[in-house]
């Protein structure tokens, strides 16, 4: 197991000379923490947000349900390691566009509405993730605005 975290970080810190297919894999990681992250800012994993994020993994990348849940361990792996935020926002910088990051933002507004209510803590982690990832404040508003209408929650006061 440890060194299977061990090649999966060395995979993220060092993508000079990675395939195709490790290069998908990798910004799939980043994706998938990123998402997990949000997961985390709420006291404990609750089962809503963790559904959320599997939905999200699945429908974005197109992943069968076991894929998306083994995808799911290794991010929760990684984000428990991780120590900022930057080493997975510089993988989607290098490889989204505006759109394709404002899609991210999305999913991660929709793990935070998963639950039913916005904590203080995702959206500070929201926040500073799409500012590392250089997204428009207009279109993170709306991004959550989406999110937010999608899960049937009103208006924060």
């Amino acid at each position: 197991m440890l060194r299977t975290l061990h090649d999966l970080f060395d995979s993220l810190l060092s993508p000079a000379h990675e395939t195709p297919a490790e290069a998908a894999q990798r910004l799939r990681l980043a994706t998938a923490v990123l998402l997990v992250e949000v997961m985390r800012a709420h006291r404990g994993f609750a089962a809503p947000e963790r559904a959320a994020v599997l939905a999200a993994l699945q429908r974005e990348f197109a992943l069968a349900e076991p894929d998306a849940r083994t995808l799911l361990g290794q991010a929760e792996a990684a984000a428990g390691q991780a120590t900022d935020f930057q080493t997975y926002t510089t993988v989607l910088n290098e490889r989204l566009d505006e759109a394709q990051k404002l899609r991210v933002i999305e999913a991660m507004w929709q793990v935070a509405y998963a639950d039913g209510q916005l904590d203080a803590y995702e959206n500070h982690v929201l926040w500073r993730i799409a500012d590392l990832l250089y997204v428009p404040h207009g279109g993170y508003i709306a991004a959550k605005m989406r999110a937010r209408d999608a899960a049937g929650v009103g208006p924060e006061l």
